[in-house]
């Protein structure tokens, strides 16, 4: 299956973050990692994508679809895995 590159906005100490990414390795789908603790200014993208709400993880579909904070059934839907 072909998914295109996510970019998933998180950070280091986020949880679910890394369960998310976690998920995304274990089924192969490639990822860009964006760490919004070591770019804050990337800050106000994960907001614009959110509602003004900083929430993580927010992940970014090649076809423009975002899931923001999305549980492992979420994310297997999304990707048909």
């Amino acid at each position: 299956m072909e998914w295109g590159t996510l970019k998933v906005y998180g950070a280091a100490w986020c949880g679910d973050c890394h369960r998310s990414s976690r998920l995304l390795e274990k089924h192969g789908v490639p990822y860009q990692w964006i760490d919004i603790d070591a770019n804050p200014e990337l800050q106000e993208v994960v907001r614009q994508y959110n509602s003004g709400k900083q929430i993580i993880p927010t992940i970014v579909f090649d076809d423009g679809t975002v899931l923001s904070e999305p549980t492992d059934a979420q994310l297997k839907a999304k990707l048909g895995i």
